[in-house]
């Protein structure tokens, strides 16, 4: 895809909400459309991915996999992000599935985290947003296992 179509689908994103035009055509160049099929798994958990993503159409499931089964901590839709793990050169700490077909925006992590080093301006920016990224998804982590464990918990007198 050429920058500047991939520029205006970026441009759509609201993780890119606020960056100025040359953060986006940096990021741009980065960037490639990916298709995924309905029911592929796009990361295993435990995986160090190579790719940061951006939903443009579809939904995607974040799940555990612990040996009793699969468990579904959040469900993504167009507009979200994941595979943050992956800029940070880390195993990805949930499963990712396409719950529908999917249309994603995947960044290359290790040129990504280049980018950041050498424009610490962008890289603050960036880092930013994964962080905001991140605190989602341990509220929505927190959430699920609160709403798991609640009631043996009150039943156990707390």
């Amino acid at each position: 895809m050429m920058t500047e179509t991939m520029g205006a689908l970026l441009r759509k994103q609201p993780f890119v909400e606020g960056l100025d035009e040359d953060e986006v055509v940096k990021l741009a160049e980065l960037a490639e459309v990916v298709p995924c099929k309905s029911g592929a798994i796009i990361l295993n958990e435990g995986q160090v991915s190579t790719h940061f993503f951006l939903i443009v159409t579809g939904s995607v499931a974040l799940e555990l996999v612990p040996p009793t089964g699969v468990v579904r901590m959040d469900t993504l839709g167009a507009g979200d992000e994941f595979g943050w793990s992956s800029v940070m050169g880390r195993a990805s700490v949930f499963q990712s599935r396409a719950l529908t077909d999917v249309e994603l925006i995947g960044f290359d992590a290790v040129k990504l985290r280049a980018l950041c080093e050498s424009d610490t301006d962008f890289g603050f920016k960036l880092m930013r947003r994964l962080l905001d990224v991140v605190t989602d998804r341990l509220h929505v982590t927190r959430v699920h296992l609160m709403d798991s464990y609640w009631p043996v918990a009150k039943r156990a007198g707390a």
